[in-house]
């Protein structure tokens, strides 16, 4: 996606990924509306974010996280910046593992472990 997509682009290609769900923020983690399932920060991955920022109002600042969990359902997260941010959100994402790519390797190179 190119920096000027609007989240309702980022969020049609993740769904199109795979990334379903809708989580929505529940003290203590996050529920998937369509599932039903809660589930805790330690059985959650962030996959991918993404930040978007209002061009002409600050207060439209937001970003999306893309998020996995142990069994395997895949749907998004969204929150705000600021004032308008969901304090259940951060907290929650504050301790949510971030998953990141392996680094690259050079040719013939054997895996780590």
């Amino acid at each position: 996606m190119d920096e000027a997509a609007t989240l309702a682009d980022v969020m049609k290609d993740l769904t199109r990924q795979g990334f379903t769900e809708q989580f929505v923020p529940v003290a203590g983690g996050v529920r998937g509306v369509q599932s039903g399932r809660t589930f805790r920060a330690g059985q959650v991955t962030i996959t991918a974010y993404h930040r978007f920022e209002g061009v002409s109002d600050p207060d439209d600042m937001s970003i999306l996280y893309a998020l996995e969990t142990v069994s395997g359902i895949r749907g998004t997260l969204a929150d705000a910046f600021g004032v308008y941010a969901d304090p259940l959100v951060g907290a929650f994402i504050g301790d949510v593992a971030v998953r990141r790519p392996l680094p690259p390797r050079a040719s013939g190179e054997a895996l780590p472990g």
